[in-house]
């Protein structure tokens, strides 16, 4: 064993394939996911949610990567094939992307995150990985897995749980992971109306990240036992983790300790973003003067498929008619012609005619943006051509009828929502 801790052999990541779940629709997203799955939504202007923990896997060290999709999965498998084909063989590195394909029974898909792992235990045990780091596709963060897993192996756990610290009360959104003073899970709960809290912190609850660490062969033995149950959902949050918690040894990963930070005091930064306000925030947050998630450190860079594009282009220079953008992302292939850009996102290829103004405006690559719009807080999807002359933000109950408007007054909008207007 201690032939693998780091300073001592090679690192643990070496020894360990990196297992995604990314076949969840994500229905909070709303029309977002109608067409893709929710870890192939778009983010920060040129990557897709997946990227981040895909991007994490690879920086820590781990050469051996696979994908289990199954919602809605082309646009996924197509970004996946076309920015993550670098893996080689020859190197002894892998990236398998894995559909479901009725591989076990001809009438059964995945019937839960744990049978998406134990549909594959075939092509998993050809690689021999002593270690499966299984990972959540769908959130938004820096993390380096090579941390998680040495502390797996010095506590000598069954499994490994990543959590992050939220308010107590704000985790009965999540599965909560209720340890005792040595960060031993002694309970594993469902997103509970009074979550247990910290023995250190008893206003904060640990939330789990949906990331584990097992050993391959321990993990392998607890999905055959729950294959062969009936009455299982065939679910890590449901079934296997709270199994291994009572008869088992399950050990808390405090997310801070493994954070991939820019300066010493920045936030831990990890989102869920999977809803509209949300998923708005998450972009807009890249937008701060220093925000808390870095996409431009190189020593820790967030992988994706790069398409070839020109340069953002602003042009015109009168008055009423220029070409700006103030703390915003432009990425490439943009042009902004005339229009005012305040506090958003623009993905590659977005094109801004004149005499607009959009502010706080997270707009997916492609859309078009026709003349003397004014557009406030929203998430426009992919290929929207907005009219000329809209108006949004400025009237919640006439935008409430048109487009798809949450709570905190975030509209989002669709080319089929512009087609009904």
């Amino acid at each position: 064993m201690g032939r693998q801790l780091t300073g001592l052999g090679a690192p643990l990541s070496r020894h360990a394939m990196a297992y995604v779940l990314a076949g969840g629709r994500g229905t909070r997203l709303m029309e977002l996911t109608d067409k893709r799955a929710k870890p192939a939504v778009y983010f920060g202007g040129k990557s897709r949610i997946i990227d981040f923990a895909l991007s994490n896997a690879l920086n820590s060290g781990i050469r051996r990567i696979a994908v289990a999709t199954q919602y809605k999965a082309h646009s996924l498998i197509r970004h996946l094939q076309r920015g993550w084909n670098f893996l080689r063989i020859e190197r002894n590195e892998s990236f398998d992307i894995l559909p479901a394909s009725q591989r076990v029974s001809e009438t059964q898909w995945y019937a839960g995150t744990a049978d998406a792992v134990y549909q594959n235990i075939d092509i998993i045990n050809s690689y021999g990985p002593e270690y499966i780091v299984l990972l959540a596709g769908d959130h938004v963060y820096k993390m380096d897995y090579e941390q998680m897993l040495q502390q797996h192996v010095e506590q000598g756990a069954d499994v490994t749980i990543g959590c992050i610290e939220v308010p107590r009360l704000d985790a009965r959104a999540f599965g909560v992971v209720h340890v005792d003073e040595t960060d031993r899970v002694i309970g594993f709960l469902e997103k509970p109306q009074d979550p247990p809290g910290m023995p250190d912190k008893p206003d904060m609850a640990f939330a789990s990240m949906g990331i584990y660490v097992f050993n391959t062969k321990f993990l392998f033995d607890e999905l055959q036992r729950d294959a062969a149950n009936d009455s299982s959902d065939h679910d890590f949050g449901k079934d296997i983790i709270p199994y291994i918690v009572k008869n088992g040894r399950a050990v808390a990963h405090r997310f801070e300790r493994s954070c991939v930070r820019t300066t010493p005091d920045a936030e831990a930064y990890w989102r869920d973003a999977g809803t509209v306000d949300s998923y708005w925030e998450a972009n807009i947050d890249l937008t701060d003067f220093v925000p808390a998630l870095d996409l431009y450190d190189t020593n820790w860079p967030i992988w994706t498929y790069g398409e070839i594009t020109p340069p953002a282009k602003f042009i015109h220079d009168e008055d009423t008619r220029r070409g700006t953008a103030i703390s915003s992302l432009v990425s490439g292939g943009c042009v902004v012609s005339g229009s005012m850009i305040k506090r958003s996102l623009l993905s590659t290829g977005v094109k801004v005619r004149s005499y607009g103004i959009l502010d706080g405006a997270v707009v997916l690559p492609y859309a078009q943006i026709n003349r003397a719009v004014r557009l406030t807080n929203v998430v426009i999807d992919r290929g929207v051509e907005i009219p000329e002359g809209l108006i949004v933000g400025e009237d919640a109950e006439f935008d409430a009828a048109r487009f798809r408007r949450t709570e905190r007054g975030i509209c989002l909008i669709t080319q089929s929502m512009i087609d009904a207007l």
